[in-house]
C-alpha cells in the first residue's frame, strides 16, 4: 500500500528548470554553468548510470523530509536513454509525488525536422556496441514499416551507419546533431551520403538522432530500400552469405533473428521478388 506523498520529485528536461531544494544531476560539471547562468544556487549530487542503485537511498531519504528533488541530466529529458528510470520507480514506490517538467526532447525534434511521416515511430535508442548485436538488432527492424529513430554516439556513428547501410539498405535519413544548441545540425540525405559527409571531417562531436526512413516502397526513400529485392532481400543475401550460401539454413536465421516463422519469412520474399528456393537467390 502506497504511503501518502511528501516529498516531490521533478523529472525535468534540460534546460527547463523549476523551483527545487536540491539537483540530482547526471554530471555535476555539466550542469552547474547551466545553474550559473540562471541565476540559481543549489545543492547539487552527481546521479548517474554507475552510481544511480547505490544513490537511492539518500535521494530518497530527502524525498522523505518533504523536500524537492530535481532529477536532470545532461541534456533532454532523464529516463529516455540517459538515468534516471530507477529512481522515478523507486519515488513512485515510496509514494511520492513525480513531475514532468516538460522540455527539449531529441526524440521530437529530431522528427519534427526530419521529414519523415512521424504518426507512428519506432524508438530504437542506442544500437549495440557489439558488431555482432548490432547487426542483429538492425535485422529485426528491417521489415519495421515506421520510421526509425536511434540515438548514436560521435565515436560510433560511422560504425552504426555502416551496419544500417548492409542491413537495411541505402535508406533515405536524417542525421540531427546538436538539435538546439548552437553548433545545431541537419543532413538529410540517403544513410550512404551522410555516412560520406561525416568520414570526410577530422572530427564528429555532440549528441547525435539518427532518423531513418521506415520499410516499405512508400516510405524506404531510396527506391526499394537500396536493393531491387527491398530489406528482405538484402538480409536473405547477408543470411546465406553467413550459412554458406545454404538458403535453408540462411531462411531459418532469418526467422530466428527476426521473430517470424520459417512460412512468414519464405512469404515475405517471395512478396519482395526473391525465391528462397532458387540457388541463385539473392
Amino acid at each position: 500500500m502506497l504511503v501518502p506523498s511528501r516529498g516531490r520529485l521533478l523529472v525535468v528536461a534540460t534546460p527547463l528548470g523549476k523551483e527545487a531544494d536540491l539537483v540530482a544531476a547526471e554530471d555535476t560539471r555539466r550542469t552547474l554553468p547551466l545553474l550559473t547562468h540562471l541565476g540559481l544556487s543549489k545543492p547539487m549530487v552527481s546521479s548517474h548510470k554507475f552510481n544511480e542503485a547505490s544513490g537511492l537511498a539518500g535521494l530518497l531519504n530527502t524525498l522523505a523530509e518533504g523536500k524537492t528533488i530535481a532529477l536532470v541530466t545532461d541534456g533532454g529529458t532523464p529516463a529516455i536513454s540517459d538515468p534516471g528510470h530507477r529512481l522515478v520507480a523507486a519515488a513512485h514506490a515510496a509514494g511520492h509525488a513525480v513531475v514532468a517538467i516538460a522540455g527539449p526532447s531529441a526524440v521530437a525534434a529530431a522528427l519534427s525536422v526530419a521529414g519523415f511521416p512521424a504518426d507512428r515511430f519506432r524508438f530504437a535508442g542506442f544500437l549495440p556496441a557489439a558488431a555482432s548485436a548490432r547487426r542483429r538488432a538492425l535485422a529485426a527492424l528491417a521489415a519495421e514499416p515506421e520510421t526509425l529513430v536511434f540515438y548514436e554516439a560521435p565515436h560510433r556513428v560511422l560504425k552504426a551507419l555502416d551496419a544500417m547501410i548492409e542491413a537495411l539498405g541505402d535508406r533515405e535519413a536524417a542525421l540531427c546533431r546538436e538539435l538546439t544548441k548552437l553548433h545545431e545540425e541537419v543532413l538529410r540525405a540517403p544513410l550512404s551520403a551522410i555516412r560520406a559527409a561525416l568520414a570526410g571531417r577530422d572530427a564528429i562531436r555532440g549528441e547525435i538522432v539518427l532518423v531513418v526512413a521506415g520499410g516499405g516502397s512508400e516510405r524506404g526513400g531510396a527506391e526499394r530500400a537500396g536493393t531491387e529485392a527491398g530489406p528482405y532481400g538484402a538480409l536473405f543475401a547477408m543470411a546465406r552469405e553467413l550459412e554458406d550460401g545454404d538458403p535453408r539454413r540462411a531462411v531459418r536465421r532469418l526467422a530466428r533473428e527476426l521473430g517470424l516463422s520459417r512460412a512468414e519469412v519464405k512469404a515475405r520474399l517471395l512478396e519482395a521478388g526473391v525465391d528462397p528456393e532458387t540457388p541463385d537467390a539473392s
